[in-house]
């Protein structure tokens, strides 16, 4: 089997998929990219088998055939070719894998592609279609939520509920709990479904800059993203994601509305002077006046500033974890921000002042208990 391609445009397509790639993968042959040719079309899959990436290249073939190539030596060597065609010959009775350039030749050993594992395939599935720059900002906003806590497999990846009126998406690592709505997309299939945040951190990366349409089908054990030539197949995660709804208090009475850009330098700030293990910031929230505060009493540390606000409600005083108040404000795109509180024990809610009407994002962090510290 003998095929011809370009060497950047091959090393693009690969490099598209290769996060997926394991260092060290349960089954030894997930170290191969599975290349197979069909009518002059070459076909390049990426595995750990949870996730598989996919995608599909013209090159110069008069012959099918299949190969698994290893990923590491192959990429390093096109990452150092410039620019031409490269030709790849295949024995397809000793795996051998001969690559022929301008001025060089390189021979790797390639393995039996029936070895490779099979990627799943749509049956019995639902779809529903959503631009990329929706589905990448969805990403963005919930994927800082998610758990580390295998023991906690639910929290692990990002909740996707359809419905007739609009799909949400939510993280929570029981600390912070993130949920993200948009009423422009709905299924007359309703259907949720927990994606794990390893698919989710590749779709993330490979997403194109320029708006697309991604088209996600999904049935009870996988869900398949196809967009630009890239096919990426997860496999669920089969466990019940928490009520989070029950977690968001009700009655927020007391709100603050303030510059986004002036809170996040200010937290930025006193969070360099919080408890390395609590990270521990307070809030005393007094008239139109914040004082933002932090301490650390093993090293006699502490720091504290005062910003102007808008604010309704009765005064209070909260603890928060500096650490994630700061990726929340981070990661919203808005000037102004409002924070809402209903007792200084119950979780904080923010959330964006300037947004699209299509969406709803709510980011809850729940409180630190306040030290006897007083600024």
């Amino acid at each position: 089997m003998k095929f011809i391609v370009s060497s950047s445009y091959l090393l693009k397509q690969l490099s598209a998929i290769n996060g997926v790639i394991t260092t060290n993968p349960v089954v030894p042959i997930l170290e191969n990219f599975l290349f197979e040719i069909a009518d002059g079309k070459l076909t390049i899959t990426a595995s750990d088998l949870q996730t598989s990436m996919i995608t599909e290249l013209e090159v110069e073939a008069k012959e099918n055939g299949n190969i698994a190539v290893p990923s590491k030596i192959l990429l390093e060597t096109l990452r150092n070719l410039p620019e031409q065609p490269v030709t790849f010959s295949i024995d397809e009775e000793t795996y051998s894998i001969e690559i022929n350039s301008d001025n060089g030749r390189y021979k790797l050993a390639g393995e039996n592609a029936t070895d490779f594992p099979k990627v799943p395939s749509v049956s019995d599935g639902n779809d529903v279609n959503i631009s990329s720059s929706v589905l990448g900002n969805a990403i963005n906003n919930t994927i800082l939520a998610t758990s580390s806590d295998e023991l906690r497999p639910a929290m692990t990846g990002v909740y996707l509920n359809l419905s007739e009126t609009n799909t949400t998406f939510v993280a929570t690592d029981g600390h912070r709990l993130i949920r993200y709505r948009r009423v422009d997309i709905a299924s007359e299939n309703g259907a949720s479904m927990i994606i794990p945040r390893k698919a989710l951190t590749l779709l993330k990366s490979t997403l194109p800059s320029s708006n697309t349409n991604v088209n996600v089908q999904y049935n009870v054990a996988n869900a398949f993203f196809k967009f630009d030539g890239i096919h990426m197949v997860c496999r669920l995660i089969d466990e019940r994601f928490p009520d989070y709804e029950n977690v968001i208090p009700a009655n927020n009475d007391n709100e603050m509305i303030i510059d986004r850009t002036e809170l996040l330098g200010s937290l930025k700030r006193i969070a360099i002077y919080a408890n390395k293990t609590t990270h521990q910031v307070r809030l005393k929230i007094t008239g139109s006046e914040l004082v933002i505060s932090s301490e650390d009493l093993d090293f006699s540390n502490e720091a504290n500033e005062r910003l102007s606000c808008d604010h309704n409600g009765a005064d209070i005083e909260i603890g928060f974890n500096g650490k994630f108040l700061i990726e929340m404000l981070a990661n919203i795109d808005s000037t102004q921000v409002s924070m809402k509180f209903s007792e200084p024990n119950k979780a904080g809610l923010l959330f964006p002042v300037d947004k699209d009407d299509n969406e709803d994002l709510l980011m809850l962090v729940m409180p630190v208990m306040l030290s006897n510290y007083s600024a």
